[in-house]
């Protein structure tokens, strides 16, 4: 089946969860900035989950791009992505409500470590669907920042224990990392 549909539809989930993590910026009572203060930690927290949710997005764009068209294991594959995505507006809130704690900064690194996870099997099962030759295969390669990032996200959440704003700063890290679209995938097309 043609591959429109399944992006179509996962733009729509993306653009629903920014949606609702947005709509958790609850209004302060008061006209002046020091109402604005209980927010601090609410706003970090949403501003890091849209990165990363921009992440995913742009990255699952280009990768769906490098693809031809998809079959049901990818379609329950890229559910399974999206399952995980939909979680982040939940534990981006409790952790913003509960100024970075280390149980809610450690859920949070749990639901980036499942997404990235299931990243990783949407990308395989496309490569295993298009085959080890294929634009996909070869634009994806070994995956070393996916690898990378799952090592990191795992790191996170064991140090979320000890300190939470370190946890914090390794998963800025990650979006750091990737925050320049994935290239390799330009790189082979244009090729």
């Amino acid at each position: 089946m043609k591959k429109e549909r399944i992006l179509a539809f996962s733009d729509g989930v993306l653009a629903i969860i920014i949606t609702i993590m947005v709509l958790e910026l609850k209004i302060p009572h008061g006209d002046s900035l020091e109402n604005l203060g209980p927010l601090v930690p609410i706003f970090i927290s949403y501003i890091l989950s849209f990165v990363h949710i921009g992440i995913y997005w742009n990255n699952h764009h280009h990768m769906m791009y490098a693809a031809d068209k998809v079959n049901g294991v990818i379609l329950w594959a890229n559910l399974h992505l999206l399952f995980w995505l939909s979680l982040l507006p939940f534990v981006t809130g409790w952790m913003g409500e509960n100024y970075f704690t280390a149980v809610p900064v450690a859920l949070y690194g749990g639901v980036l470590l499942m997404s990235s996870i299931a990243y990783f099997i949407l990308s395989r099962s496309l490569i295993k669907y298009h085959g080890k030759n294929s634009t996909i295969a070869i634009a994806v390669g070994n995956d070393i920042k996916g690898k990378i990032s799952t090592t990191l996200y795992i790191v996170a959440i064991i140090v979320s224990f000890i300190n939470s704003w370190v946890s914090l700063g390794i998963y800025a890290l990650v979006a750091v990392i990737w925050i320049v679209p994935d290239k390799r995938i330009e790189k082979v097309i244009a090729e």
